[in-house]
């Protein structure tokens, strides 16, 4: 049956979406050329077959965002051809379309320090923030070159468009049969488009979803080349990624794996006061006594006072984040909670009673604080210290001067320590205080009086990470002075990484982009050496636990870093790029959530040889682990179990 005179209608709108398809190739070419060195891409041919799989993630996005227009640009109205109704298209079309497209545009710069397209947990990051337009104002200045492609592209769009217009010339004879065969093309338009947004017509699948990215790549890391940010951002609306998982492990396998209640007697009762240093973007590429053993071709350092620091500590060189935000270094330092794809601060169960570090030493008598230079309450820390407890928040309004702020995140570094350490000072002793530093991030700046001072390196990070580094200098240097530094330990690690110096190809894969350094320092005593064993965040509070001789049970996944009394093998568990990754016994083995989808030799950082089609036991042992973790992980949280008491 012919649809007649409205084939011209069909027409344009096939065009108009197909022009939509265009600019999403356009857009994924881009991202390549951002990210090259991220995604891994060996020719052109590969591009394409990845960009071909990636068809089926752009036409859930643009069906999406195009469902109305769509709908209006069909529907049996006598008035479809009139100038003014597609007028009113046009906008609808644009408004629409541009504004999700523009997420593709900031993932070619954000999914550098994401590692993974855009979601809504993007929003944990600016949610906090007080200058939301002047963070978006300082994106645009930073990155103009993006903007100025955005533009563009938005008006090469624009005019490709307009260069196929509908004729108003329809002629209706009858308007019976101009509805019947409308509701016709209604009907097969709408059929396609549901398909489209699944993914397929089958009834039994379930819409596609990120994770069924992976199934098209050969490395994982690819993964994100298939998808685009318009549909990750999309399809995690309203998702609750926070429930239970029932993967049927038996709480004996959970016990024996990560004895989520630990007892340390190896140490005597003590208590020595504690600083933690938590440091914005520290990767450990950039410390040089963490990559002495790796003899990296023409390595240089950009922490001289820390690889000093380290000759004199103990320091873990095979330490990992569990998690890729400041706010989920801060859950998974301080509490030994790691987050996964959406920050655990975040989600509803946040707010229940924490045990922690905090709490733990607030039991022993300690005066508890928690230092942040920037605006109060940025990032989330203010509200998440009051959860776990701190007596204290210092932040730039305790500072009080704001003549020393960076002008984009806080108090310079180096000034902010020294607050701290004056405050502290004044402190009773046993004392816990954590700080955690902003000068070493986006946009690469320093003081204008060390402009010249510090290593420009090869990537703009190398400047401000000299910058820190001196600041820790200067911190220490007046802190040694105090009476209560030698009755101190000090642990200092970072929340996640930055910018990778892509020259040195170790810290170029998929395993390391959350490679941090985890230093222990205590004056005067024999705890010095150097640690290769796989070390993580959450093991800092039952290391800390231990080494205070803390005599009461608590809860943590982690493991202490200095005794192997009776405690769990050494294992690492993180997420990014839509997979939990597990490591422990030689082996890593990548999880999709449901199932194991590669097993890699622990020395296989960049995942290149999938070893599941030889899988052994060791491996079947290896999943069921990383379910158990996940499994114990989500329920603790929901059934609020995240305290002993």
């Amino acid at each position: 049956m012919k649809l007649f005179f409205r084939l011209e209608e069909y027409k344009v709108l096939a065009y108009r979406i197909l022009l939509a398809y265009l600019f999403y190739f356009f857009a994924r070419i881009l991202f390549y050329l951002y990210n090259s060195e991220m995604v891994e891409v060996s020719s052109i041919i590969e591009f394409l077959k990845i960009s071909y799989h990636g068809l089926a993630f752009d036409t859930t996005s643009i069906l999406y965002i195009n469902g109305l227009f769509i709908l209006l640009s069909i529907l049996p109205f006598f008035i479809n051809t009139h100038k003014k109704y597609q007028k009113g298209l046009f906008w609808l079309y644009f408004i629409s379309n541009l504004s999700l497209y523009s997420l593709n545009f900031i993932d070619f710069i954000y999914y550098k320090y994401n590692f993974s397209r855009l979601t809504l947990a993007a929003w944990d990051i600016i949610k906090h923030e007080e200058s939301k337009g002047g963070m978006l104002f300082r994106f645009v200045i930073t990155y103009w070159h993006v903007f100025i492609l955005y533009i563009l592209t938005c008006a090469l769009w624009v005019f490709l468009y307009n260069r196929v217009k509908i004729k108003n010339d329809t002629q209706i004879k009858s308007k019976v049969g101009y509805v019947l065969k409308s509701i016709l093309g209604v009907l097969i338009v709408a059929t396609l488009c549901v398909g489209g947004i699944r993914g397929d017509f089958k009834k039994s699948t379930r819409p596609i979803n990120l994770v069924d990215a992976n199934r098209h790549v050969a490395k994982i890391q690819q993964a994100d080349l298939v998808l685009n940010s318009t549909f990750t951002f999309l399809r995690t609306l309203g998702v609750k990624t926070f429930k239970k998982q029932d993967f049927n492990i038996s709480n004996e396998v959970i016990e024996e794996s990560f004895k989520p209640i630990k007892f340390y007697s190896s140490n005597n009762p003590s208590k020595p006061n504690i600083v933690l240093i938590i440091t914005e973007s520290l990767g450990r590429e950039y410390c040089g006594a963490f990559n002495k053993h790796l003899n990296i071709k023409d390595y240089v350092s950009y922490t001289p006072f820390l690889d000093s620091l380290a000759n004199h500590s103990m320091i873990y060189t095979n330490a990992y984040a569990n998690g890729y935000k400041s706010i989920h270094g801060m859950s998974s330092v301080l509490s030994g909670i790691p987050s996964f794809k959406d920050a655990f601060t975040s989600s509803p169960y946040a707010k229940q009673k924490i045990e922690s570090m905090v709490s733990c030493l607030k039991e022993k008598g300690y005066d508890t604080s928690f230092f942040h230079g920037a605006p109060n309450g940025s990032m989330g820390f203010l509200g998440y210290g009051n959860i776990l407890g701190f007596d204290h928040y210092y932040g730039m309004t305790e500072y009080g001067n704001d003549t020393d702020f960076d002008g984009s995140w806080g108090i310079w570094d180096e000034p902010f320590m020294q607050f701290m350490n004056t405050t502290i000072s004044k402190k009773k002793q046993p004392f816990f205080s954590t700080i955690f530093t902003v000068s070493s991030h986006e946009p690469y700046v320093v003081p204008e009086k060390y402009k010249d001072k510090f290593p420009k390196g090869n990537i703009p990070m190398h400047q401000c990470v000299g910058y820190t580094d001196f600041a820790f200098k200067q911190f220490f240097n007046a802190a040694k002075k105090e009476p209560w530094f030698n009755n101190t330990i000090f642990v200092i690690t970072a929340d996640h990484c930055n910018q990778v110096n892509y020259f040195e190809d170790y810290y170029h894969n998929i395993m390391n982009r959350l490679a941090v350094p985890i230093l222990i320092y205590k004056p005067n005593s024999d705890l010095v050496g150097n640690s290769d064993e796989i070390a993580q965040h959450i093991d800092i509070y039952p290391t800390v636990m231990d080494m205070i001789g803390y005599d009461k049970p608590f809860r943590s996944w982690g493991r202490s870093l200095l005794t192997k009394e009776k405690d769990i093998k050494p294992y690492l568990i993180n997420y990014n790029s839509n997979n939990y990754y597990f490591m422990k016994d030689g082996y890593i083995c990548v999880f999709d959530g449901k199932n194991a989808i590669g097993f890699y030799d622990e020395k296989d950082k960049k995942l290149i040889q999938n070893l599941i089609s030889n899988r052994n036991q060791k491996m079947n042992k290896l999943e069921q682990e990383c379910k158990a973790f996940i499994q114990d992980y989500f329920n603790k949280i929901i059934d609020k179990k995240l305290s002993t008491k």
